[in-house]
């Protein structure tokens, strides 16, 4: 079993928004990839898909998510389901950061709207 130690850099940010990589393919994880998401306050949101169904950790802060259009906030402590083929968006809500522990199945990608499916660099 690999031990994955805490990593020393972190993917390509997209925008203001951070992704660190904990485990995934190409850290000896077989099954799952995880990463830790770090949004600023006030940050857009960046709408797209996903090929598999994905799990948000809400660390801390607040999220607010939309699921299909229906918005909603979830504090520390909360978990965020994202259905497969879902239209889905994810930012800080309110004044403090957001930080969230994300697990996605290997082999699951996203989509941006109108793009093809693609494996984040996190999750590889």
């Amino acid at each position: 079993m690999p031990i994955c130690h805490s990593p020393a850099s972190h993917a390509p940010e997209i925008g203001s928004t951070r992704f660190t990589a904990l485990a995934a393919p190409s850290t000896g994880s077989q099954e799952a990839s995880v990463w830790r998401v770090e949004i600023p306050a006030g940050t857009e949101p960046l709408p797209h898909e996903l090929t598999r169904e994905e799990l948000i950790v809400v660390l801390s802060g607040t999220a607010r998510v939309s699921l299909s259009g229906t918005i909603d906030e979830v504090g520390s402590g909360g978990v965020i389901v994202v259905p497969p083929g879902t239209p889905f968006s994810l930012t800080a809500a309110g004044s403090d950061p957001l930080v969230a522990l994300a697990f996605l199945p290997v082999g699951g990608q996203a989509r941006l709207p109108g793009q093809e499916p693609f494996t984040p660099p996190w999750a590889r």
